[in-house]
């Protein structure tokens, strides 16, 4: 089992920024895709960004595209998400998680190990 700590989550205010860490203990992570995804009271945990295994392929969702930045340390076995102008709809908790390849993509059934998450709240 890979155990990943992430950390960074905190309440700010429309507009503001913040930046997410992740983690792994092991080195099991540095050749797999690292994931971000979300999830808000009420509501199914959602994809929002991924990482390839060597940071030559990112994706986004929509909904994040061009506020987030998703980047990996390989060497510290981290992964950031560097979150600007955020917006109230961004509130949820976010989990980060290892891919069971390279690449990871959007579905949740790609990714093998997760955190316990880490809450982050805009006001407006």
């Amino acid at each position: 089992q890979v155990q990943l700590v992430e950390s960074g989550g905190g309440s700010v205010q429309a507009g503001d920024s913040l930046r997410l860490s992740c983690t792994t203990a092991r080195r099991t992570s540095s050749n797999n895709a690292m994931g971000w995804f979300r999830q808000a009271p009420g509501k199914e945990r959602e994809f929002v960004a991924t990482i390839s295994w060597n940071s030559s392929s990112k994706v986004y969702a929509d909904s994040v595209k061009g506020r987030f930045t998703i980047s990996r340390d390989r060497v510290k076995n981290t992964v950031y998400l560097q979150m600007d102008n955020l917006q109230p709809e961004d509130t949820a908790v976010y989990y980060c998680a290892v891919g069971r390849g390279s690449f990871g993509g959007s579905a949740r059934e790609n990714y093998q190990y997760w955190g316990q998450g880490t809450q982050v709240t805009v006001d407006s």
